[in-house]
């Protein structure tokens, strides 16, 4: 018999599944993610229940927790991730301290109607991640983490262990002559977590000490969400590129600055009108509808639509955009 308590604890450690949702949306050009509202000093959560007996498959439980949490009906759904890490979740009365595998989807919606469900809100996915957002340039929150970055890089044990640091600064932020990529999200986050430039690094216990002012590592959210956030705009950053998801996000018909500001939101960088409008034509993803729409300023703009056949024309029917950052405003 083992008589060891460790050993027994380990044994009877419940492991329990969490369905998380980052659900989203693009209203009025900018990316908004669906939240729980931190009510008595909690912070902001995404959407999220465990997997019971009773939901049929993993995909009808999550979509329950989120009409039942939100009021919010799910149409395009896709699973992103298992997460497993330990002590980096949310305590829940149904999950209590047990081990969570945390099973994180992104679920995509057209203009999100006002929820009437208490404590939701739409958040601009920015607010967690400001300096992922060069649609006007380089966000000025760069040069705060810039020097929070070059201190941790300093702060290494050894020069084996700077050179890395440094390296992965550089590849992520761009920093000392570095390439800004947009799809690294979750590298960035990842970093700054353990820069100790997010809350979560000292909520969790990784890092000790204080942290940058508030403003500089994002808005917090509770347990491992924001990383969950982080890990679907990464996904769709990347997914644009050869699907068409950004079309699940539009009206059935729109106008192309709609659908220039959409790829924006998303992707975080500023687009030149005239190349990313070529570029939609020649991939012939939209067609005209033969209507117009006034657009701003009040001038009259051409509606269209998807084309659907774009599906069966090539493997890849999506906007291969150019990270051609313009600042400043953009006509209809």
């Amino acid at each position: 018999m083992n008589r060891n308590p460790k050993a027994r604890e380990r044994r009877n450690e419940a492991v329990t599944a969490d369905l998380t949702a980052v659900v989203v949306a693009v209203t009025g050009g900018e990316p908004r993610v669906l939240t729980l509202d931190g009510t008595a000093g909690e912070l902001e959560r995404l959407p999220s229940g465990p997997f019971e007996l009773r939901h049929r498959t993993l995909e009808q439980g999550l979509r329950s927790w989120v009409e039942s949490q939100t009021r919010q009906t799910l149409g395009y759904v896709e699973q992103l991730y298992t997460f497993g890490d330990r002590d980096r979740h949310v305590p829940t009365a149904a999950t209590g301290a047990a081990r969570v595998l945390s099973i994180g989807y992104v679920a995509l919606v057209r203009e999100p109607r006002q929820s009437a469900a208490e404590g939701v809100a739409w958040r601009d996915w920015y607010r967690y991640f400001p300096w992922e957002d060069w649609r006007h340039g380089r966000p000025p929150v760069l040069d705060a983490i810039e020097g929070w970055l070059r201190a941790w890089v300093e702060g290494a044990s050894g020069a084996t262990e700077r050179r890395q640091r440094a390296e992965r600064v550089a590849v992520n932020f761009a920093i000392d002559g570095g390439t800004w990529n947009e799809d690294r999200v979750l590298e960035r986050y990842e970093l700054a977590y353990g820069a100790g430039l997010v809350a979560e690094a000292y909520a969790d216990g990784a890092v000790v000490g204080q942290g940058p002012p508030r403003g500089v590592g994002g808005e917090p959210m509770a347990g491992d969400h924001r990383r969950i956030l982080a890990t679907a705009i990464a996904r769709l950053r990347g997914k644009i590129k050869y699907r068409p998801v950004v079309f699940e996000l539009l009206p059935p018909t729109f106008t192309l600055l709609q659908l220039q500001q959409t790829v924006e939101a998303l992707a975080g960088l500023g687009l030149h009108k005239p190349n990313f409008r070529r570029l939609v034509e020649q991939q012939g993803l939209v067609e005209d509808t033969g209507a117009m729409t006034l657009g701003t300023g009040g001038r009259p703009a051409r509606l269209v639509r998807f084309r659907r056949e774009a599906l069966l024309e090539r493997p890849a029917p999506g906007l291969r955009v150019r990270a051609t950052r313009a600042a400043g405003p953009r006509g209809s």
